[in-house]
């Protein structure tokens, strides 16, 4: 997963090299980017915040986030993939 934060709002803006891409409504700034992508993703997923984690590249652009609760088809078909 790759983001960007700084954004206006939070959005899906599709996929690129094979990584899903989102711009957050938050700074980077003291993990306000990692908890907006968490609400971000569990709002789209229908999972609670608890069911998503980021497991990789909490000061990275480039993610990887577990997401429990949620298959791997009904998560392509929420975030419309």
């Amino acid at each position: 997963m790759w983001v960007v934060p700084g954004a206006q709002r939070s959005q899906v803006i599709g996929v690129a090299d094979g990584r899903l891409r989102l711009r957050l409504a938050a700074r980077a700034a003291e993990g306000r980017a990692n908890d907006e992508l968490v609400r971000y993703l569990a709002g789209l997923l229908g999972v609670r915040r608890d069911d998503v984690r980021v497991a990789t590249g909490v000061r990275s652009r480039r993610k990887l986030v577990r997401v429990s609760g949620v298959t791997l088809a009904d998560a392509q078909r929420r975030l419309g993939l």
